[in-house]
Parts: C-alpha cells; sequence; structure tokens
C-alpha cells in the first residue's frame, strides 16, 4: 500500500478500520436503510453513507472522484490537507482546503466536495488525522473512479 507509515495508530484497532483502495484506513458506520434511483446513477442507492477514514503521516488519499457531493468532517489529529483537482478527465489541481479545527489559521472543520470532482487528502502535519466522509447519494464502487496515470 502506497505510503503506509510503520507506526500504526491506535484508532485503527479501537474504530475497526481496514486499508482503503485509495490509501488510508477506513470503516463504513453508516448507511440509509432508504434507497432510491438518483437520476444518472447505474441502479438504486441509499440516501446516504457515512465512513471514519483515517490517514497517518505519510499516507495520501490518490486522487479519485465520486459521483456524489462529500462531506468531510474533521474529529481528531492535525490538520488534512484536500487538494481538488477540478471535473475534467484528468485531475488538475486547482485549489487546497485545509480540514481542522483552527479556524483562525483557515483550516475548517467541514469541507464538501461536489459531485465529480477530482480529490486527493494528505496530513498536512506530523499526526494521524480521523475524519468521517458522508457521501449523498450514497456511495457505491460503481460511482468511484481514480486517476492511477496522476502523478504528484
Amino acid at each position: 500500500m502506497p505510503g503506509v507509515t510503520d507506526d500504526i495508530s491506535p484508532l485503527v484497532h479501537q474504530l475497526g478500520l481496514e486499508p482503503h483502495v485509495e490509501g488510508g484506513w477506513f470503516k463504513e458506520t453508516w448507511r440509509t436503510a432508504a434507497t432510491a434511483r438518483p437520476d444518472g446513477y447505474q441502479g438504486t442507492r441509499a440516501y446516504a453513507t457515512g465512513i471514519h477514514y483515517l490517514l497517518h503521516p505519510g499516507e495520501r488519499s490518490r486522487w479519485h472522484r465520486v459521483r456524489s457531493d462529500e462531506l468531510w468532517l474533521w474529529h481528531s489529529g492535525g490538520p488534512l490537507l484536500l487538494r481538488l483537482g477540478g471535473t475534467g478527465e484528468a485531475a488538475a489541481e486547482r485549489t487546497t482546503a485545509l480540514l481542522g479545527m483552527d479556524v483562525e489559521a483557515g483550516e475548517r472543520p467541514q469541507v464538501l466536495i461536489p459531485a465529480g470532482e477530482w480529490q486527493a487528502a494528505e496530513p498536512a502535519g506530523d499526526e494521524p488525522v480521523l475524519v468521517s466522509c458522508v457521501v449523498a447519494p450514497g456511495f457505491d464502487f460503481q460511482d468511484y473512479e481514480d486517476d492511477s496515470d496522476h502523478t504528484d
């Protein structure tokens, strides 16, 4: 797994996190029982889903996008750098946001990634970062795309 650290946070075991295909560690924590078939989606989706997601220093979430809106919520650790790469065929970094609680320093406790926006994430400090991601309509791997050709 790219960027895996030798020092695993106790949160990985305490929260039952597993390696994520895009990098880091995750566990789905919520999926609505209610479903619908949104326009443009292949099949039904939960109204919304939620995961815990953790990155250690040196780990990163590679460039990817999902068909749905994704709300990132910061919980603990250092700040998280979110890179946004537009909605074109390939990721092209256009802006960044810092997820964290030091609002006076420009961090935000939550950041919305619009549907179809390329995104990548990595800790901006030397602590593991725990966040949650809420996706609506709910996440399905059919709606996930990564930019495996992107290098940075």
